[in-house]
């Protein structure tokens, strides 16, 4: 398959794709389960609870924030993140309808 062949796939497999691509990194992943249990939190907060780079987290956040999980404020000289609740919620419905029920017929594995 070529670098990209995202054209046959469905927009919905692609739109999944890209969910999942933002998601698929241990730091994100602690990124948003930081922010779920703050409410929101700031850059250096990150840095200090996670124990990566200030540019690594940055870095982290500009994926997430492109993926349109998290929003930001300006606050000063700070940018306050937190999740994004609609895009959340529409992050949960697509996953969950990727995750139906599976059954292997007749013990085929």
């Amino acid at each position: 398959m070529g670098l990209t062949k995202s054209e046959i796939f469905t927009e919905k497999q692609n739109r999944l794709a890209g969910m999942m691509k933002a998601l698929a990194h241990p730091a994100r992943i602690a990124i948003i389960q930081n922010l779920i249990k703050q409410n929101s939190c700031i850059c250096g907060d990150l840095v200090d609870e996670l124990g990566l780079a200030q540019p690594t987290i940055s870095q982290h956040l500009k994926e997430l924030k492109n993926a349109g999980l998290i929003k930001g404020t300006i606050e000063g000289t700070s940018v306050c993140y937190c999740i994004d609740e609609k895009i959340w919620k529409s992050y949960k419905k697509e996953l969950e309808s990727f995750f139906i029920p599976c059954q292997n017929k007749d013990n085929c594995c």
